[in-house]
């Protein structure tokens, strides 16, 4: 805190030689002038001394008969003055605060959260048709009526909050992830079907909304009817009157057999840099882009793109990107695997193949898998034992004889 009240008033680094340094010095500290950082060299002293002391040092200078020469200034008081004849300065200092003023009134950057069933494209191209976009003013938003048009708009937002974080806009939504049964008429009355995607046991089953056509533990085959989506409706002496179609609302788990293949080639092209590259930079603003012509004597080339937002401040987003892009030269070279690459290799396929059969919610209840050898490179293949929710909707399969029963029971 004490070197910042120093700066702000100023101070000096004084050279002092002559017939008495020494009493210099002690005459200083008798008349309350504050001297720091006192080193000697041979027969001449420096020290640091405050702006408004120094002009103090006339009649001691001359009373000891010493010489004192600034040899060098620092603070605040030396720096305006310098700053002041630099007009180029002046004007860009200018031009930047009234720049940050002017784009702190708009809107820069929009942002999205809690959003599962709506995706980002369709609540954006909401918003644009709301008027909300990057580049409008402040002044011009209306967050109440925002999130008003949100919830009318998608049925599925129960709840929803809009805020201004400097030049961005938050948004912040929750959905309804109940889903409920829906009763649908089509024009032909037919209803829907869920069927079985493949064949299987079915491990467990909740029906909430349609007739049931099998039970747990039941063999199914694919295209067999899981649910059917007419529900009768009954007459006072038990005869059905009509069948009324509905859209089958159940969780149904198969438990079936599938199966895993992959093929990996004995040889293989690999890049092999050869060291030379070219970078060119580019700044984007807005839906402009600035970038220098490409002129490239590489006859194969890859690139590495590097880019960062500008940002003026922690709450102020600019729409504007600088970055590189790098252009690295290299020749296709054919390698050949080995054993353990292969092995490797596939070992990777199948995981991957796991991981996103696990991200689909199929639970794989075991797996054999095994890795062979052949002539021209080596290949993975075995079955797994999964258990997932093979089901689909399709249109109802059965004839519409409600209008029969209610003629047999009249007649």
């Amino acid at each position: 805190m004490t070197e910042w009240v120093k700066r702000l008033q100023g101070y000096v680094k004084i050279r002092v030689w002559g017939f008495a340094p020494q009493r210099f010095i002690n005459l200083c500290s008798n008349k309350g002038i504050l001297l720091w950082n006192i080193e000697k060299q041979e027969d001449v002293y420096t020290m640091c001394i405050g702006l408004r002391s120094f002009y103090e040092l006339r009649t001691i200078a001359r009373k000891t008969k010493v010489r004192v020469v600034i040899s060098e200034r620092y603070g605040l008081p030396f720096f305006v003055p310098g700053m002041l004849r630099r007009k180029a300065f002046l004007a860009g200092l200018f031009l930047a605060v009234a720049f940050w003023l002017i784009s702190s009134l708009f809107v820069w950057d929009i942002q999205v959260t809690g959003n599962y069933q709506v995706t980002d494209d369709v609540f954006y191209s909401f918003l644009e048709q709301e008027g909300i976009h990057t580049g409008m003013r402040r002044s011009e938003l209306n967050i109440g009526e925002l999130e008003k048009q949100i919830r009318r708009k998608f049925s599925q937002v129960t709840w929803t909050s809009g805020r201004l974080d400097g030049t961005r806009l938050v948004i912040e939504i929750k959905e309804n992830d109940m889903s409920v049964p829906e009763v649908v008429q089509d024009a032909a009355g037919a209803g829907k079907d869920l069927v079985a995607e493949c064949n299987g046991v079915i491990t467990d089953m909740i029906v909430r909304c349609g007739v049931p056509k099998v039970s747990i533990g039941s063999e199914v085959a694919k295209g067999d009817i899981l649910v059917e989506g007419r529900i009768p409706i009954y007459a006072e002496d038990g005869t059905v009157r009509e069948y009324r179609p509905v859209t089958p609302d159940a969780d149904i788990v198969l438990e079936h057999t599938g199966t895993f293949q992959a093929y990996l080639p004995a040889d293989y092209i690999r890049k092999k840099y050869t060291g030379r590259q070219k970078t060119f930079y580019f700044i984007h603003f807005g839906d402009r882009e600035w970038k220098p012509e490409k002129k490239m004597d590489f006859l194969q080339y890859d690139s590495v793109l590097e880019a960062c937002p500008v940002k003026a401040l922690e709450y102020l987003q600019i729409p504007c990107m600088v970055g590189r892009i790098t252009y690295r030269e290299y020749q296709k070279t054919e390698y050949y695997y080995t054993v353990s690459e292969a092995e490797t290799v596939l070992q990777k396929k199948i995981m991957d193949f796991l991981e996103t059969l696990d991200e689909k919610g199929v639970q794989i209840i075991s797996k054999d898998v095994k890795i062979e050898t052949k002539r021209a490179g080596w290949t993975a293949h075995g079955e797994l034992l999964l258990r997932e929710a093979a089901v689909s909707l399709v249109d109802s399969r059965a004839e519409d004889t409600g209008a029969e029963d209610l003629d047999r029971n009249e007649d």
